[in-house]
């Protein structure tokens, strides 16, 4: 395993790049900006942007509020993702 310098984090891999999509189509789908879905979940529109860009990874309980605050099944939503990984769609 790599050591990362202090504060950087890892690049995302195919999972949280696939996460990062999986949330914007459900974003889309709803017709919930990212702000507005900041504002729902109590980060910032910065935070949440960059990690729609999956410039950087949501946190497991970001996944968690996000499918909260939109109604839909953390499950689904997960499996969603680990499909689009597999299948290289990241």
């Amino acid at each position: 395993m790599a050591i990362m310098p202090a504060g950087k984090e890892p690049e995302p891999g195919a999972f949280a790049r696939a996460v990062s999509h999986e949330v914007r189509h459900l974003l889309t789908d709803r017709r919930v900006s990212g702000a507005q879905m900041a504002s729902m979940i109590g980060r910032s529109q910065s935070y949440v942007s960059k990690r729609l860009r999956a410039e950087s990874s949501f946190t497991a309980n970001d996944v968690e509020t996000i499918c909260r605050a939109l109604n839909m099944d953390l499950l689904e939503l997960l499996t969603a993702a680990v499909r689009r990984a597999r299948s290289g769609r990241v």
